[in-house]
Order: C-alpha cells, then sequence, then structure tokens
C-alpha cells in the first residue's frame, strides 16, 4: 500500500511537471489505477445468491460505489461467494469496512477489508500457475 501510494505520487509529480504548459488536464490511466487501489474492497462470505446490483446497493450507503462485482467460477459460472466495491474515494472504502466487516448480509456473516494488489499467479491450470497475476485479492488470509 505504501508503494503504491508512494508511486502514484511521484506519477501525479511527473505528469504535473509535463502538463503545466498544456491548458487541459491529463491524467494518465496507470495513476488512476494507483489511486483507485485504496478504494477498493474486498467483500468474502457472501451468499450464493447475492447478485452485483444486491452487493452495490448493499454497499451504496457509504458512498459512490463506482463497480460492485460478484466473482463467479469460470466453469459453472456460480457465484464463488466474495466480491470486491470500488469507492470514489478511500475514506468512503474506509467507512464501508468499518460499517460491514462482520455485519449480516442475506443471513450470511461477511467479512470486509481493504482489497490488496495480488503478487502472486492465479494458482492451478497447466504448469503449476505460478506466473502471471496482477489484479486484487481479498485482504484475509488464506487463497481461495
Amino acid at each position: 500500500m505504501a508503494f503504491a501510494t508512494k508511486l502514484g505520487s511521484l506519477l501525479k509529480q511527473s505528469v504535473t511537471k509535463h502538463v503545466r504548459s498544456t491548458p487541459s488536464v491529463y491524467v494518465p490511466a496507470i495513476y488512476n489505477a494507483f489511486r483507485c487501489m485504496s478504494s477498493k474492497v474486498f467483500v468474502g462470505g457472501l451468499s450464493y445468491g447475492i447478485d452485483d446490483q444486491a452487493l452495490r446497493e448493499s454497499f451504496a450507503t457509504f458512498g459512490d460505489v463506482m463497480e460492485a462485482r460478484i466473482i463467479n467460477d469460470r466453469e459453472t459460472g456460480r457465484s464463488r461467494g466474495f466480491g470486491f466495491v470500488t469507492f470514489a474515494s478511500a475514506d468512503e472504502a474506509n467507512a464501508a469496512v468499518e460499517a460491514m466487516d462482520g455485519k449480516d448480509l442475506q443471513g450470511r456473516s461477511i467479512r470486509v477489508n481493504i482489497a490488496q494488489e495480488r503478487t502472486f499467479g492465479g494458482g492451478g491450470g497447466f504448469g503449476g500457475g505460478s506466473s502471471g497475476g496482477g489484479g486484487y485479492g481479498g485482504g484475509g488470509g488464506g487463497g481461495w
């Protein structure tokens, strides 16, 4: 997290130096990606019946929900029981974590943490699955 904050700050400084002579404001996509990192929360322990819209509605009281996504199994299409909610700001994400972690949602006690960037491969598949990576992972312990 500290690394992402530092890198985001450096990118912002670099862009600011190059943009001063240009009247339009230009924010590169990579800067936006780092800015949004701390505003994404992992939601685990979800009921298999919950969908993206229900997840969005459950977290909308804490701020502007940019995206709410349930993660589905590739083969069956069925929910894997967790998802991610991206807020417009880190403050909104933190408020959601504080309020919703351990609470009941559709009959299940859910875990809500700030999402951590994945630093390892997805696992499984051919060749051991240790290559690749990227994206976000849940914030609390063992792999899925």
